[in-house]
Formats: C-alpha cells, structure tokens, sequence
C-alpha cells in the first residue's frame, strides 16, 4: 500500500469501532471504488464541524444559529416533564433513551465519569452547568443512568454527595436488566424501559 492510504487508514482505525480491516474497506471504498462519496463525506464533515456543537444547558448535540440560544431540541420542548433529570455519560446513551421512548423528562450529559486511572477528574466532566442547573431549575428527581461498572458507581457516589445531597432531591439508579459491565449504548429499548421502571433509590 502507498503512504498516503495508510495515512487514512490509520485515521480511520483511530474512530469508534473501527478495526484495521474495517478501516482498510472504508478507505478503500472512498479512494477508489466511490470517490464521489469521499468528496460528500469531506463537505459534510467540514459543514458539520462548523454547525454542530454542544448545548450550553445539557450538554447534548445542538446547531448552532438555528436560535439565539443555541439550545438543544429537548431543552426547548415544553411538552416534556422539567422535574425530572436523567444523567447519563454520552451523548449516545442519551440517543438510545430516547429511541426507547421510556423516559420524557429532561437529560444532562457529563461527556465522561470519572476515572482517576485515565486521567479523568470532577473538572473533565461537564459540570458546572449541572450544579447550575439544580439551583436554577424546578428538578424534583435525578435518575442516574451511568454505566454498570466501578466508574460509572464511583461517578454515581460523587454526584449524590457533592452535588444532589445539599439539594434534598430524591436520587435513583437504574440497573435492572443492564449487566455487569454495562452501558446503555448497547441496551435494547425493552432492556431500557425496564431498567427505568425498575430503577430504585440511591
């Protein structure tokens, strides 16, 4: 192979889910076999990197310049119960609660957990606008839905002390139906409404 194609390759073996092979069919799908679809992908990366960015409220996906505020779809949705916070680790496990259709409150995102082995402390974690949010918003329950593992209870145990605990709100954990080890990114719907429904106090 040619420099240029390991390049990419190796890029693309840097994504989500990506292995060397996977990397390898891809680049040589948009090399060779599609280029056209090389050049959509490079405009639509380009236009999206420049449009796409973050909530200042939740911390989910948003566009920018669609409105003043730059706020997120379900921030702004009336229709959806502001007394109740899910909290979860990434912007997907939020997409998977959603696609669910078990939980119509809103969400914050803390883009991580902590975990002092990779280098990852209370000040990586996206939450300045949380404790904003519980002094500022009507939140009557936070509902934990971080990951089944020693992190995701270690992140768990930090937020209720230093975050929920002064506020006297009533927390819950989901975990019914998710394994050891679990996250929701990978949990049917079925999986997530029971793990909702089945949630207990924390």
């Amino acid at each position: 192979m040619t420099p240029s194609f390991d390049q990419l390759k190796n890029q693309l073996k840097k994504l989500p889910g990506f292995g060397v092979r996977s990397a390898e069919r891809i680049a040589l799908h948009l090399l060779l076999e599609k280029p056209q679809a090389a050049e959509d992908l490079l405009n639509a990366l380009e236009h999206a990197r420049e449009q796409v960015g973050q909530c200042p409220v939740c911390g989910n996906i948003t566009e920018r310049g669609l409105r003043e505020d730059d706020f997120c779809d379900i921030c702004l949705d009336t229709s959806r119960n502001r007394n109740l916070l899910c909290v979860v680790e990434q912007i997907p496990d939020l997409i998977s609660m959603e696609k669910s259709g078990a939980y119509r409150g809103l969400y914050h995102v803390l883009h991580g957990k902590l975990s002092p082995i990779n280098g990852i402390g209370e000040e990586d974690l996206n939450l300045v606008s949380l404790k904003k949010r519980l002094a500022e918003e009507p939140i009557e329950e936070v509902i934990l839905a971080l990951s089944n593992d020693i992190e995701g209870e270690a992140t768990c145990n930090f937020l209720k002390e230093n975050y929920f605990d002064p506020y006297n709100l009533s927390v819950t954990r989901i975990g019914f139906g998710l394994p050891s080890g679990g996250n929701l990114f990978y949990a049917d719907s079925t999986t997530l409404r029971s793990a909702l429904d089945g949630r207990r106090d924390y």
